[in-house]
């Protein structure tokens, strides 16, 4: 068993949605988990923007459940699948619980194979038990980069909790629209929780890059600070304006040696992804090539030169499938051996 502290998963308060789960008698809270750390992927992948691939890729790590439940998430059978419906035929993602030994292992594993960081996906739900295996991790060995990937739907106690252990954040900003919040991530209160959270994160890891703390890195790579991720949503570009808008005004500022005070990194691969028992309409369609300029005329309308655009992404055959043991294309991941 995880010898977390078990006030943190009782009458679970650890994100924003506040909804009391006693998990740790293991009733599912919204995220869909008990206290119990389960993860369905571990393995290099190199799908990351550059300085987090590196040459050696990133140490991804994909934790079951989420806390906020996107309608239109591509990795729907990890964030959603114990909230999907029982007669649902789609396949299952092959979903293990992990103690704190074992986790601290993964890591480890991770960083003999040369990733260039543990690359922790969405583990909002999950901060205690994450930073018991991070924190058992760094003291037999673990010298790369922790990092956070997660929705930016966070909690005040989740972020004291990552402080002293998380060197890199890559948090989601996916709307500061109230009512896109709600429609798409059944959340209205998610632009005022993920703008919070970014600031603090921002006060927590200046930007640093450097040399590849892993085996084989000749590229630099960030050792430390924030990479802020906007998906566009075909049909709303306004709302990308507005992130980007919010982005120049409180993260592009740069201090004395030019750095910015953190990047953004926007994503054009939406791609309509039809989640079982999911009644909300989304977008059919993928991003088109005029949105996609659009979207490049605002980042120099607003005088954003740092950062990461996606090239536009129109097919599906890339999209995971975490029924296999190796959920993407080849190419892209190699799961950790062992």
């Amino acid at each position: 068993m995880l010898h977390h502290e078990t006030s943190l998963y009782k009458n679970c308060l650890l994100c924003p949605r506040l909804c009391g789960a006693d998990r740790e008698s293991g009733q599912r809270g919204f995220c869909g988990e008990t206290a119990a750390l389960r993860i369905s992927y571990a393995g290099l992948y190199n799908g990351e923007e550059p300085p987090i691939k590196g040459d050696g890729g990133s140490g991804a790590i994909f934790v079951s459940g989420c806390n906020v439940g996107c309608v239109f998430c591509q990795c729907f059978q990890v964030s959603q699948g114990n909230n999907l419906p029982s007669a649902d035929p789609s396949p299952r993602a092959a979903i293990r619980t992990v103690d704190t030994a074992e986790f601290a292992e993964l890591c480890l594993s991770l960083q003999e194979m040369g990733a260039e960081n543990i690359n922790i996906v969405t583990g909002s739900h999950a901060a205690p038990a994450l930073v018991q295996g991070i924190t058992a991790a760094r003291a037999q060995g673990l010298a790369i980069p922790a990092l956070w990937n997660s929705s930016g739907y966070e909690g005040a106690a989740t972020l004291d909790l990552l402080k002293d252990c998380i060197d890199v954040y890559m948090p989601d900003l996916k709307t500061l629209d109230p009512a896109i919040g709600l429609k798409f991530s059944r959340s209205a209160d998610y632009p005022e929780h993920a703008a919070a959270a970014i600031l603090k994160m921002m006060q927590y890891r200046p930007l640093r890059f450097g040399p590849s703390l892993g085996k084989s890195g000749a590229q630099e790579v960030i050792h430390s600070g924030v990479i802020i991720r906007h998906l566009i949503i075909p049909g709303f570009l306004e709302n990308t304006r507005q992130v980007i808008r919010w982005f120049a005004e409180n993260c592009n500022a740069k201090d004395a040696s030019g750095q910015s005070r953190a990047l953004l990194s926007i994503l054009a691969q939406y791609t309509p992804a039809q989640i079982p028992g999911v009644k909300t309409p989304i977008p059919n369609r993928c991003v088109s090539t005029a949105e996609y300029e659009a979207v490049l005329a605002m980042l120099d309308e607003f005088g954003i030169t740092d950062g990461f655009c996606q090239e536009l992404v129109t097919a599906t055959k890339w999209l995971p499938d975490f029924s296999r043991q190796n959920p993407f294309p080849a190419g892209i991941s190699v799961p950790v051996r062992g």
